[in-house]
């Protein structure tokens, strides 16, 4: 009883893709699950203790203090100088220590800082320097015993501040949050006062400020009676608590703007042109600390220092998180973090590799079998991380059917691959699965999802002829560029273009120009149809400059039926401005006029131009990501500066392979199913078992719903038969998502309402362990006279060959001695019953990790 429910709790205590299954060791796959054979009901008995184990699941959160490396040589100030301009300038100093090793430790931190004359200029316990009066003085800076000087000059300090609305009012109301999409900036406002989200619009925030609430809520008669600084302030209630102090910089420069009489935008102020951060990369050791400092440069070519008021968001928090002052924090999992510093709409990123702890000398040598490899050990060297060794036949061999084909092999395929003396038998293996018919069909089941293959959106016909468009050029092998373009620029009669009928489940241009950029180029632009995208550098202009490529596409009725052409001209028009934008694609120049003709096939070649940034990274990364478990890119349709690949070297290098094999996808994942990376055992070592970024083993990934089904219904020997569907259709091969089945709506088949693969979900639930558990469908396949299990017994005398063939059928692979014992024991122990006592062991089969999950 107790076996049963540990394997279930195994097998659904993490359901996320790429994520281990337990905070412990990866269980092995030659654990038995059945080294206590019960009877189902008896185990279904046991629920209430199931669920129970699986909900008071926690793991402790521990804290490491901070220490400063008693190692540190020599320290360093940076800059060495400092030079403030203007009034009220600031600069953040950052402190440096060199270890016995030669590597960079951050001790801003740990130090103390002391000026020597504060009149002139002062120094937070920060590092943070503010200019009081024109002059010279030093700055002490004491850090690991060791004492340093920084020279500080103040120059201009008394000159008059000239108030921007744009440079000096919105980074702080972004500072504090007033104008996020939970605050005054979600599309109601908040308590009748609306802001752009992000002030995306600051000429509409500066109405709202002063012209909004017959003006109460700025008073430059007597500033410090301003309703806005009497809400932040805490003067009055308010909804979002105080978020300025009274003595802060932030209240008095928002006093100061009231005072001066709230000028707005001028003309002639720089804009910020971009930010760069510093450090821009660094080392950091586990539970390690790093202060960042972000600099904005203007368009005049001025810079300063802007650290207070920028945004910080780190893309993988298991990694390193940071504080909104921009202190970064490594946790202790190995691997390499992206921190995103964000500032009036220009972003920079600083990375950050963390190694993992412990001795590096005698690093193993493992057998590289193609360049995959290469780029991947190198990664795994600076992580200080040791692969796995390679898997056995037996979970290669399940591995790659499941991954190719969507398929589990069968009992006699099975056998027949793993008594192949062959040594080339694994790479045979992967050419006659890129050639099983299952593969096409696979495949275009997740096209499917990607394209919104909705038969209510598009029509039960067009939904078929769509779907049969991509399983035919998936099964011709057709080059990944062209199977784009003729998508993207679809024309003609639908009986002829079948691809156009994707332009019937996404008709609105600015949808279109947004599903097309996430899909084929894992751009995400549709938040910038109303405001600058938070993250990247796309923006209203960006957006409907690829808008404009769509708003000539529409449909007419003919005697052949729908036509899909170039019939309209409607312009694309910025709906702040007024103005129109004309077809431009992404990170190019906008041109006086749209060009003339379908504009979409001059955006079909331009994306599939094999300099295109995007096009061939995005689907070998979706590519990998599928293969591997997680994508280089994660997740795989957010591409981004602020969200770079795990190993830039390798997705580069099978970007640039695949355009030089002319967009081959069968070549594609060849490359990538023979690499020794992907041939990697998900039996972890000491020094991987925290990794799931860097691919220094295989890891356990949930198989998708249909595939998950179609293992039942292959195993037990009872396919299904799908409403509205003829006998024989497996669950992959279901080109409607609506067709109604319980087990693939609970187990995340996606409805396909959106482009983000987020909607296939592989979360766990406690409905899922108990449809496992104690379906009666699953149940009725299992035990059904004609099934596979009454016909192995029937056929199969010997209980020992018994068990080897329910061990090939469940896991592909042959029992080891001890399974082999405790299964031949427990049938020798249940004659009278044998037919029941083999169903238990297939049962139990079927409730185990190692059957649940692709490993």
């Amino acid at each position: 009883m107790a076996t049963v429910r540990l394997t279930t709790v195994y097998a659904f205590g993490t359901l996320g893709r790429g994520v281990r299954v337990s905070s412990s060791p990866m269980p092995t796959q030659r654990v038995c699950p059945v080294r206590r054979f019960v009877s189902r009901r008896a185990a279904m008995q046991s629920v209430g203790g199931f669920l129970l184990s699986v909900l008071c699941c926690f793991s402790a959160n521990t804290e490491v203090a901070d220490a400063a490396d008693a190692s540190i040589q020599r320290i360093s100030a940076n800059p060495p100088a400092v030079r403030l301009s203007g009034p009220d300038s600031r600069f953040l100093v950052l402190v440096d220590g060199e270890n016995a090793s030669g590597k960079s430790v951050d001790l801003t931190r740990f130090a103390t800082f002391r000026s020597r004359d504060p009149r002139i200029a002062d120094i937070d316990g920060n590092g943070c320097i503010v200019g009081k009066s024109d002059g010279d003085t030093i700055v002490e800076i004491t850090a690991a015993g060791e004492t340093i000087e920084v020279p500080i000059s103040v120059r201009d300090s008394a000159a008059p501040r000239r108030f921007d609305f744009e440079n000096d009012i919105v980074p702080i109301l972004s500072r504090f949050g007033c104008n996020a999409s939970g605050c005054h900036g979600k599309a109601e406002g908040q308590n009748g006062f609306k802001l752009s989200v992000f002030g995306f619009d600051p000429a509409a925030d500066d109405w709202a400020l002063k012209g909004e609430g017959r003006g109460r809520r700025v008073f430059p008669a007597s500033p410090d009676q301003s309703l806005l600084l009497l809400k932040a302030s805490g003067g009055v209630p308010h909804g979002g608590g105080i978020r300025l102090s009274r003595d802060s910089a932030e209240y008095r420069t928002l006093r100061d703007w009231i005072a001066a009489g709230m000028p707005a935008r001028y003309a002639s102020a720089p804009r910020v042109a971009s930010i760069r951060v510093e450090p821009h990369e660094r080392q950091m050791a586990m539970s390690g600390g790093q202060q960042l400092r972000v600099i904005a440069t203007d368009t005049s070519g001025n810079e300063r220092d802007v650290t207070a008021h920028a945004r910080f968001q780190s893309n993988s928090d298991g990694l390193a998180e940071v504080d909104e002052f921009g202190l970064v924090r490594a946790g202790t999992n190995p691997g390499e973090v992206a921190i995103m510093a964000a500032y009036l709409g220009a972003v920079d990123v600083f990375r950050a590799i963390v190694p993992r702890e412990g001795p590096t000398e005698g690093y193993p040598t493992r057998p590289v079998l193609n360049f995959i490899d290469e780029h991947v050990d190198a990664k795994l060297r600076k992580l200080n991380i040791v692969a796995s060794e390679l898997c056995d036949d037996a979970e290669f061999l399940r591995r790659i059917y499941l991954d190719l084909i969507g398929t589990l092999p069968r009992s006699d395929k099975a056998r027949r691959f793993l008594t192949d003396g062959d040594p080339d038998r694994r790479r045979r293996l992967i050419g006659e699965l890129l050639a099983r018919p299952e593969f096409a069909d696979f495949w275009a089941m997740q096209w499917a999802d990607t394209l919104r293959i909705d038969r209510l959106s598009m029509g039960h016909k067009p939904a078929y002829s769509f779907h049969r468009w991509i399983r035919d050029s998936l099964r011709e092998n057709k080059p990944y560029d062209r199977f784009v373009r003729e998508i993207v620029a679809a024309e003609g009669n639908l009986e002829d273009a079948p691809a156009g009928n994707f332009y019937r489940a996404v008709s609105n241009p600015g949808d279109v120009a947004a599903t097309l950029s996430q899909v084929f180029l894992g751009v995400r632009i549709d938040c910038a149809q109303c405001h600058h995208h938070p993250f990247d550098r796309w923006g209203q202009t960006d957006y409907l400059g690829m808008r404009a490529y769509f708003t000539q596409a529409g449909f007419k009725s003919t005697q052949r039926g729908l036509l899909l052409a170039a019939l309209t001209d409607s312009p694309s028009v910025n709906p702040r401005t007024g103005v129109e934008v004309f077809a431009h694609a992404l990170q190019t120049a906008s041109p006086a006029a749209s060009p003339p003709g379908d504009r979409r096939r001059l955006l079909a070649e331009w994306m599939t131009a094999p300099d295109n940034p995007w096009l061939a990274k995005n689907f070998v990364n979706r590519v990998w990501a599928h293969m591997l478990g997680v994508g280089l890119v994660e997740p795989v349709d957010d591409a981004r500066l602020t969200n770079p690949p795990s190993n830039p070297e390798l997705l580069d290098a099978l970007a640039a392979q695949f355009i030089q094999q002319k967009f081959d996808v069968r070549a594609l994942l060849r490359t990538i199913a023979e690499s020794r990376t992907y041939q990697l055992s998900s039996r972890p070592n000491p020094t991987n078992e925290r990794d799931e970024r860097n691919y220094s083993r295989a890891l356990f990934k949930r198989m998708d719903a249909e595939v998950l089904y179609d293992a039942v219904c292959q195993t037990t020997g009872i396919g299904e038969k799908f409403h509205g569907v003829p006998a024989g259709y497996r669950a992959i091969e279901l080109w409607d998502s609506r067709v109604p089945h319980y087990f693939l709506r609970l187990f995340g088949r996606p409805v396909r309402a959106t482009a983000c693969q987020c909607e296939r979900t592989t979360e766990p639930s406690v409905s899922q362990v108990l449809h496992i558990l104690n379906s009666p469908e699953i149940h009725a396949k299992l035990s059904h006279d004609g099934g596979a299990v009454a016909g192995l017994v029937e056929r199969v005398g010997n209980d020992e060959q018994l068990a080897e063939e329910l061990y090939l059928t469940f896991f592909s692979r042959f029992p080891s001695d001890a399974e082999r014992k405790l299964s031949v024991g427990h049938l020798a122990s249940h004659k009278a019953s044998r037919r029941a006592a083999a169903e238990d062991i297939a049962w139990s089969m079927m409730n185990s990790v190692e059957f649940l999950f692709n490993h």
